[in-house]
């Protein structure tokens, strides 16, 4: 079910919302779901174009009924839990049947009064996040950051044969344009015999893709991997921010903690899965000599159809470059094709133990990083650890972030025969510790 096109992929249809024809990313082919604020009320909405479909106004003007009715109301609230709940199926009916009433010009007066531009609007959270899970899926991000502290035998012996992860902060988790502080924590210098607790020195950031979970399973009852698509909901692209230094003297023996805990900023539209069925592809092969996944890890359709045709970008911006009018400089470009592990892979093993998912829950791929240094998706990597330094436009240099630093994750889905799409901005802004 979640692989299927129908007339909403068109790529000959097109909107009476103008803005829409040839946007980058919400043409009528998206229509992404988030949740918006616009005079002070929060609701559901539909992003297309440059503008916000209410969705409450559209559950109750009478153009809707059965499944698209019931779907659109449990989505006009203030997050989007209890449709993400509905699964597959009240998603596509609403689907459908806004791609009609936005590509029937005889509607646009019916439907246009709904519309919000989106420049006038707040966007924020699309769910309630109960948990928040974060992978590590990146193998040429993982081999390039175990490079730098194991040169000799940089992937752990566990890393081919289970995807490992890490339970994360959801009260943290923010929509793009929150400001991000920087964080305080405990730093263990070289040359010093006791830690000392100040603000990060060697802030980064991560680039990665952020899975929402749909219906969820029960309390001790695993999802089967070959039912694991039927659980996400949709895609949006994740900065899992990073305090490099805090993080190497905390992660022994528990893992991330302070490190990661602070922020982690999501773009606020969510990409249905039904949008994204004609991006689906096949799962790179492993390299000769690799282990197969365990059985219960391994599913045909999942290897056919798991993986997405997604390219990546991070930009930066310091504050002299806004001061001088420079735009910000692309500083990563990379693929989605690097994942080790496809999303349903992850959902399979998160819940191979009992452990149930809930609808609204948050998967981080962990970063993404291509083979070569204009791909890699941290400083860390690009950076070599502080070692080498970045090069910008201005004329400054950067071994890792520093305040007044902006970081933008943009991502588009493109597939041969097919209109393109996108995620919106995923944007934060560094401040000083204490403020913001």
């Amino acid at each position: 079910m979640t692989f299927e096109l129908d007339e909403t992929h068109d790529p000959t249809l097109r909107s009476w919302v103008e803005s829409a024809n040839g946007h980058a990313d919400f043409p009528i082919q998206n229509l992404p779901l988030g949740v918006f604020s616009a005079g002070g009320v929060k609701r559901g909405g539909v992003a297309i174009g440059d503008q916000i479909l209410d969705l409450l106004a559209l559950a109750e003007s009478g153009l809707l009924d059965g499944e698209a009715h019931d779907a659109a109301l449990a989505g006009s609230g203030h997050s989007l839990n209890p449709l993400l709940a509905g699964g597959s199926g009240p998603r596509r009916a609403l689907r459908r049947r806004i791609s009609a009433l936005l590509s029937d010009n005889s509607l646009r007066e019916a439907v246009g009064w709904m519309l919000h531009p989106a420049a006038d609007c707040q966007m924020l959270l699309p769910a309630r996040i109960g948990d928040y899970t974060d992978f590590y899926v990146g193998i040429h991000h993982a081999t390039n950051v175990g490079k730098l502290f194991r040169p000799d035998n940089p992937l752990l012996p566990n890393y081919k044969h289970v995807p490992i992860g890490y339970h994360g902060r959801a009260s943290s988790v923010v929509a793009s344009g929150a400001p991000i502080r920087r964080p305080l924590g405990q730093l263990k210098a070289p040359d010093r015999d006791q830690p000392t607790f100040e603000p990060s020195r060697r802030l980064d950031y991560e680039l990665e893709l952020g899975a929402w979970i749909g219906p969820g399973n029960a309390l001790g009852e695993p999802v089967d991997i070959s039912r694991a698509a039927d659980q996400l909901a949709g895609l949006c692209l994740l900065n899992d921010w990073s305090a490099r230094d805090i993080q190497a003297w905390e992660y022994q023996p528990l893992g991330p903690f302070l490190a990661k805990n602070f922020a982690t900023t999501v773009s606020p539209w969510i990409v249905t899965a039904e949008a994204l069925a004609p991006f689906r592809q096949a799962q790179a092969p492993r390299p000769p000599g690799d282990p197969s996944p365990l059985p219960y890890l391994l599913d045909a359709q999942d290897q056919a159809k798991g993986a997405f045709a997604v390219t990546l970008e991070v930009f930066i911006e310091t504050e002299r470059m806004r001061q001088e009018g420079l735009a910000p400089t692309r500083i990563s470009r990379g693929s989605a094709q690097h994942m080790y592990w496809t999303i349903a892979q992850l959902i399979a093993h998160h819940t191979a133990s009992g452990c149930n998912l809930r609808p609204g829950d948050l998967l981080g791929t962990g970063t993404l990083s291509a083979p070569t240094l204009d791909g890699f998706g941290s400083l860390l990597e690009i950076t070599q650890g502080g070692a080498n330094r970045l090069s910008l436009p201005s004329g400054e240099t950067r071994t890792f972030l520093e305040d007044g630093d902006a970081v933008t994750i943009a991502g588009r889905l493109e597939a041969q025969g097919f209109v393109g799409i996108g995620f919106g901005a995923c944007v934060g802004a560094i401040f000083p510790a204490g403020q913001s």
